[in-house]
Order: structure tokens, then sequence, then C-alpha cells
């Protein structure tokens, strides 16, 4: 465990080009933000899945006089903010176990699409957006954690606004609209940039009315891992955080409950 709490330090500074010879002052000045909805009963899930569940087994004073408290949940792999392994969508790729912790960190950009985005619900990121971003900031750096920045996040707790529907079920489905990645753009990615995952704040990487879900099928396939329902992207600046994202070690699993996490410096 020291080992590892030291290369998150190592990784830290390196990535962020920190001088500050002294690694931990760097994460004592700096700021935590924390990317991740609360899991609860109103946790959006897609709408044919089972919601989330959190059950009491025991909460209160024992028989032999002590508080104590204990529950249990049950949740299907997507929804709420979660990760999407490569093997959601790509045969022969990584599950959750097999994803390798160095691929779950890295240098984040944010990408704001919300002005567009927030005026057409079935809005999809396209690569001029991404070259529009790198003519201000230059090119999307080698390992980089891409996070697309709809807007969305600030309708979670509507899901007619967030999801396009507030329906469950089959019917539901005909009715979902919210941002999406274009599989062009995502083609784009993959092919002409380094990177190492793709997240947003909607439910899904491919928008609302797709049927074929081309982009999860292109990000998967090449062994990228992928974040949905991503809080708080309004609180990262556009270059210079540092991004954790740790999904639950489900063996096997296609998916999994993410807490995800930007750190960014004072300096």
């Amino acid at each position: 465990m020291k080992k590892l709490n030291l290369l998150i330090i190592i990784l830290l500074v390196a990535s962020c080009n920190y001088t500050d010879p002294d690694p931990l002052s760097v994460l004592r000045s700096g700021q935590w933000i924390d990317l991740t909805w609360d899991f609860d009963e109103n946790t959006i899930y897609w709408p044919t899945n089972e919601p989330f569940r959190h059950d009491t087994v025991f909460y209160g004073i024992s028989e032999n006089g002590y508080f104590y408290s204990s529950f249990k949940y049950s949740a299907e792999e997507h929804g709420g903010t979660h990760f999407d392994a490569p093997v959601h969508f790509g045969q022969g790729q990584n599950s959750i176990e097999q994803v390798h912790v160095s691929q779950c960190t890295g240098e984040g950009i944010v990408v704001d699409v919300s002005e567009k985005a927030l005026q057409n619900a079935d809005y999809l990121v396209t690569t001029e957006d991404f070259i529009s971003w790198e003519s201000e900031y230059g090119q999307i750096p080698d390992q980089a954690i891409v996070l697309l920045y709809t807007g969305y996040g600030q309708f979670w707790n509507e899901p007619e606004k967030y999801i396009g529907t507030a329906k469950s079920g089959a019917d539901a489905i005909p009715e979902l609209h919210f941002p999406g990645l274009d599989p062009d753009a995502a083609e784009w990615l993959v092919k002409e940039r380094n990177i190492r995952a793709v997240g947003l704040d909607t439910p899904s990487i491919d928008y609302g009315q797709s049927e074929d879900f081309m982009t999860h099928r292109i990000l998967c396939e090449h062994g990228l891992t992928i974040y949905e329902n991503v809080a708080n992207l309004d609180r990262v600046p556009s270059v210079g955080a540092y991004i954790i994202a740790l999904p639950m070690k489900i063996k096997g699993g296609s998916g999994a409950p993410l807490r995800i996490v930007a750190f960014i410096s004072s300096s």
C-alpha cells in the first residue's frame, strides 16, 4: 500500500509538471474534487436495468450494548457514476479486474461543449470540437483522460431533462435524449491521438437515440475505458487536472460503480 501511495504521488508530480521539491506539499495545498454522484434509490440507471437498492441489515444498539450498523446493496454494473471496461463492447478485451491500475489514472482534459449540447439534447461531440479545443490548449496529451462536459449534470435530479424521459422499461428507450460522442470523433481519437479513457456527464458515451452503440464499440475494441454519469465537470479546468478513476474490482465485470476524483494543484 505504501508503494502504491508513493506511485500516485510520483504520477501526480510527473504528469502535471510540478516543480515543488516536496511532493507531499503539492498534495496538501491542492484541491480534490469529487466527480461521483451518490448511489441511492434515486440514482439513474438505464431504463431496462434494475435500480440501485440499499437495505438495512441492522441499525441500532446491539444486544451487547454497543451501536452497530450494516447494510446490503444490489446494483447492475452500468448505472450511476460508473466505469465501462473494454470487454463491455469489445470481445476478448479486458474485464474490470484486468484493467491495469495505471489505466485508471492520468492527466485529465475537459472539452466543454455545453453551449451546443444544452441547445440540442441529441448533440454529438465532433472531431471539430476536439480540434477547436486543441487550437486553444495544444494537442491532446499522450495518455490523457478526455472528459466531455455537456452541462447535463445540472439535471441529475430531473430524469426527464437528464435522459429525456421519466419512464422505465423498454417503453422508455425510444424517448431517450441526451448528448454523446460521435463515432467518427471516437475513431479520430483512437487513430490520431493516444488517449487512455473518455468520460462524460451523461448516461452513455453513445447519445440517447443510438441503436448500434458504435462509439462504445470503437472505444472498447481499442482497449479504452469509459466513464459515464460523471459529476461536477463544471468544476474541473480544461487543463491541469489529474484524474483518479478507481472502479469496484469485479472479477469478470463489464462495468462497475466508480469513485472518480480530480486533483488540481494550487500552484
